[in-house]
């Protein structure tokens, strides 16, 4: 079988892979194991490029995220680092180098929200050489991720990419208003929607596991602790006005109504957020924000 073009890139066998499906594409292909290299024009250039500007797209990066930008010890961040690395190899060589993932066990939405940000930010900076960058990096994020999603033999089971299960149902991927799951121990956000993330400026998947109070005005820290401490004490719905800031630091007054929710290992705070001129009418005015102020809802 000849060489495989996708778009401006191309899969070249490796080795003659002994299995095929009825279309007649290898299996080996088809489930991302290692029977095909990914191969491209070389452009030395870009890569260098990518290279004296990384601090720049780094920078800008942490804006564009805020809070949600990764630590830079933790291990979305080294993700991102060898997935660099990794680009700008691709892009010197002209084939794409086997990924370099010892030791790496990246939550599988965060890491991958973040590699997608990076990816657009350097778009962005790239300017008139954003759409030959946005054509060379799309592959190369295919085959990362799927560098990711699978194991070598006898690769170690904490290399892999670990893909949590959903603290809530998918469900509240399908309302309009902000939902954030938040364990009320902790304050780390463990669940949320897209309209969550539209609000706080960032990638919903760029959430998980990241700490609320990043989001909230330092004013307000110490009233949201004491929302989440007496809602973990109460069997009822609580309704308040709340404030969080967005990626880009502006503030944004909301109407919020929590309830708890016990699982087996934690305890969640389920917060419904929307805009304070479309409060629930079947609540009171909810009450500012004040530690261990709650309002039962009827």
């Amino acid at each position: 079988m000849g060489p495989l073009r996708v778009g401006r890139s191309t899969y070249r066998v490796a080795a003659a892979p002994a299995t095929q499906n009825r279309a007649g594409l290898p299996v080996d292909f088809l489930l991302g194991t290692t029977g095909y290299t990914l191969t491209m024009e070389p452009n030395p250039a870009l890569a260098r490029w990518l290279l004296d500007q990384r601090s720049a797209i780094e920078d800008r990066l942490a804006r564009r995220l805020g809070p949600a930008a990764p630590r830079p010890s933790g291990p979305e961040a080294e993700t991102l680092r060898r997935f660099r690395t990794f680009a700008t190899t691709a892009l010197m060589r002209g084939q794409a180098p086997t990924p370099a993932l010892e030791g790496l066990r990246p939550d599988e939405r965060r890491v991958m929200a973040l590699l997608t940000a990076w990816r657009e930010t350097a778009i962005e900076l790239a300017g008139l050489q954003g759409d030959e960058l946005a054509h060379r990096l799309s592959p190369l994020l295919v085959e990362f991720r799927l560098g990711l999603r699978t194991s070598a033999p006898g690769k170690p089971e904490s290399t892999r990419l670990r893909t949590p299960r959903r603290a809530v149902s998918g469900a509240i991927d399908r309302i309009a208003d902000a939902f954030l799951a938040i364990d009320v121990s902790d304050a780390t956000i463990v669940d949320a929607n897209p309209a969550a993330g539209a609000l706080l400026g960032v990638e919903r998947d760029s959430l998980f596991g990241l700490d609320l109070m990043g989001f909230v005005p330092s004013s307000q820290r110490e009233a949201w602790w004491g929302q989440l401490d007496a809602l973990a004490e109460s069997e009822h719905d609580i309704a308040f006005e709340a404030w969080l800031n967005n990626a880009g630091g502006d503030t944004h007054p909301l109407a919020a109504r929590a309830r708890v929710f016990q699982t087996r290992s934690r305890t969640l705070a389920l917060l419904t957020l929307r805009s304070p001129s479309d409060a629930w009418e079947d609540t009171h005015t909810p009450h500012t924000l004040s530690p261990r102020h709650t309002q039962e809802a009827p």
